[in-house]
């Protein structure tokens, strides 16, 4: 089945879907936060056939999430480091940890945020650097930015998602 190229669409949303988009390419991801690098460690991981964990490195690194690096000569072999492009994906990756450990764990919790120096586990919530707030529906809301097209300007508008506007 082909899938549709968000590549070219202006929405930040649809663009970085169109780079992670795919279970396996974050499920690949989050191993390599794990320390994994090495193929045959993403294989066992996560019992993915080879040919699909093939592709999906390939477009992981296609997508400059991740560099494929030779360490071994004979025979070739490679290991898969994340750039910093892959790097930067961590908070995205540490929201689907809060997000299904509220909305999905009724069991508890299988994987925690914790603080390196004290080992307590991290209220996780997002904050905006210049003011120290909580980005939270009541004060923060979408708004076109300088590259926007004329049918996300109109969107937003028709949601109330404009500067100025009240929530509806």
């Amino acid at each position: 089945m082909k899938h549709t190229d968000f590549g070219s669409m202006p929405c930040p949303i649809a663009r970085s879907l169109g780079k992670v988009g795919e279970w396996w390419s974050i499920l690949i991801l989050r191993d390599a936060f794990y320390g994994l690098t090495r193929f045959d460690e993403f294989e066992k991981s996560l019992k993915i056939a080879p040919n699909m964990l093939t592709r999906r490195l390939a477009g992981l690194v296609e997508g400059g999430l991740m560099e494929r690096r030779q360490y071994s000569t004979r025979p070739p072999r490679y290991e898969y480091i994340l750039t910093k492009a892959g790097r930067d994906f961590k908070p995205v990756l540490l929201a689907f940890v809060a997000w299904g450990n509220e909305h999905l764990a009724p069991e508890g919790a299988s994987l925690l945020v914790v603080s390196r120096e004290t080992g307590k586990p991290a209220d996780q919530v997002l904050v905006d650097a210049n003011s120290g707030l909580a980005i939270n529906d009541e004060d923060y809301m979408f708004a076109p930015g300088p590259a926007a097209t004329e049918g996300m300007r109109s969107r937003l508008v028709k949601i109330g998602q404009s500067p100025g506007q009240a929530r509806a």
